[in-house]
This record gives C-alpha cells, structure tokens and sequence, in this order.
C-alpha cells in the first residue's frame, strides 16, 4: 500500500482534509498527517517510509529528501514552490510539483483587502481615498495577476500589465494595457500590485532606483515573497517621500523600524495570508491529492518544476 504524508505546520482548514483523504482512500492510500508540528525532527521522522509528501509553507530542505527513502513525489499546495530544494528532489529522482491557479483568487482578493484598509486609514473614522479612476499596474500577468486584473477593473480602476513571459495580445484581450518594460510600469501606475517568484533574477530587485520612480501617493502590494524586495531601498523611498506605502503578505526583516516610523503607511499580515480561505484550502489541496493518484498510477507530470 502506498502511503502519502501531509506535513502542514499551517493545516489544512477541517474540510480540505476531509477531501484528501477521501482522495487518497479511493485509491488504497494510507494517509499519515503531521499538522503544527514545531520541531523538524518530526517531520524527518514522518518522512522516512512515505511514497509521496503533500506540504503547504512547510520547507523541504536537502535534509528531508534524503530521510525520505522512498519519496517518488512532493507536492507544495499552492503556487509557490521556493520552498522546496528542487536540486535535491532532482538528485534523488523525487518529482516536484505545484499547483498553480487553485489560490489564485484568494491572494487577489487579499491585495484588494489590504489596499483599502490601508486607503481608508484602518477604518479609523478619517478620511480616505478611493482606487476608482487610480492607475494600478499587475507586475507579473499569471494566475494571480488575472484575477487582480478583473477586481481592478470592478473597482473602475486603469489597468496596466508587464510580464516578459505573456505575449501583450494575451495581456490585452483582457482590457488590460500591456507595457514593455517593469520601469515603464512603476513610472506609469500608482499602485503596483507584485506577484513575480523568488528566484536567482528577481530576489532584491525591487530596489530604491524603481521604487523612487512611482507617482505621488506610490502603493507598493506585495503578495509574492518577501524576498524580492530590497529593503535597504525600501526603507531608503520610506524615510524620502512621505506619500510612499508599502502593504505585504508577509512582514519584511526591518518590519520593527518600518512600524516604528511609518505605521501610518504600512500594513503586513500576521503571517502569510494569501491562501488562507476555505476555498483556496480545499482547491488546493484536492487539487494536490489528485497530482500525486495520477503521478503514481498514471505517471502524470503535467505540473512538475524540476527537471
């Protein structure tokens, strides 16, 4: 009998794990969970017998793959997959997967929740500001990006796109303005709406030099990864422009300076929010049980990252 492990320091919501497990059973799975747990020893334990790996935040380090004697495949529910050493899941002939689109809405729809809170001065009772008529610009047009397009495009905002990887016809069939380069985005929009990945390119590259270049009231939304921000220019346009806003999925490493001197223009979650609602819980996750049936029984690798 196979068996597969779901490590989740951040668990899956009550039903999501229903659904798996229904998944799993269909297919004469044995299913081991291991949820909040706070020692990685625990997770090496879990993983040393296990077929395949279902995780969310959780890292899958050179360490875990190597305790996973018969790993055949992990899968990270959701988009990202930084987390996961592909090099080693390579080496060890371990397959990795993703599952992109299945939190797309939610991560979106999260952008939009921070924008406004921050606009309307936390619901403080002062005046704020509304996006209608703004210029918001989506840098990078994937799954999330879309979907950021459409709720934009509700709120009666102008709305622009860069990613080198979408032909600008595909961009623009979706009444989205496409431009050629990232300079040109951040000089053109108020609010930029950031989903590109962490990687070897992109970490650090949003820096003072692009920032510096955002029109009056600049918006900077990350929902992407901490990462790929330079703080030293971010604190730098921070401490400069007393109209420039910072709103982020995860708290950046100078989070304490940040809320000591400009709380009033910054907002950051608890920890990452992006996937967390039920639906994207149990998309993703479903979507993640059914990877891995149809990898072991199929040989699908229709959403494997590493090569």
């Amino acid at each position: 009998m196979k068996k597969i492990l779901i490590a989740t320091e951040k668990p899956f919501a009550p039903l999501a794990v229903e659904g798996i497990k229904n998944v799993f059973a269909e297919a004469g799975y044995e299913v081991v969970m291991l949820e909040k747990y706070t020692d990685a020893a625990d997770f090496l334990k879990a993983v040393a017998d296990v077929d395949g790996l279902i995780i969310r935040s959780d890292n899958v380090t050179a360490e875990v793959v190597n305790a996973a004697q018969n790993l055949k495949i992990v899968v990270r529910a959701g988009a990202g997959y930084d987390n996961i050493d592909l090099a080693a899941c390579t080496q060890k002939g371990v397959v990795a997967m993703n599952t992109p689109g299945q939190n797309s809405n939610a991560v979106a729809e999260l952008a939009f929740g921070m924008m406004l809170y921050n606009i309307r001065k936390a619901f403080n009772g002062t005046s704020g500001t509304e996006l209608r008529d703004k210029k918001i610009g989506i840098h990078a047009y994937g799954n999330v990006g879309k979907y950021v397009a459409t709720i934009a495009k509700g709120f009666g905002m102008q709305v622009y796109a860069h990613d080198p990887f979408v032909k600008k016809e595909e961009i623009e069939k979706d009444g989205v303005i496409a431009v050629d380069s990232v300079a040109e985005l951040y000089k053109t929009c108020q609010y930029i709406s950031l989903h590109i990945p962490a990687n070897d390119k992109t970490k650090k590259s949003i820096n003072y030099e692009l920032l510096k270049t955002l029109p009056k009231g600049g918006t900077l939304v990350n929902t992407a990864r901490k990462e790929v921000i330079n703080e030293e220019g971010l604190l730098k346009v921070m401490a400069e422009r007393a109209d420039f806003n910072y709103l982020s999925d995860l708290a950046p490493d100078c989070k304490d300076e940040m809320l000591e001197k400009y709380a009033d223009r910054t907002v950051f979650t608890a920890k990452k929010m992006g996937a967390q609602t039920s639906e994207a819980n149990i998309n993703a996750g479903l979507a993640a049980a059914k990877q891995i049936v149809n990898f072991l029984e199929k040989g699908d690798k229709t959403f494997q990252v590493n090569k």
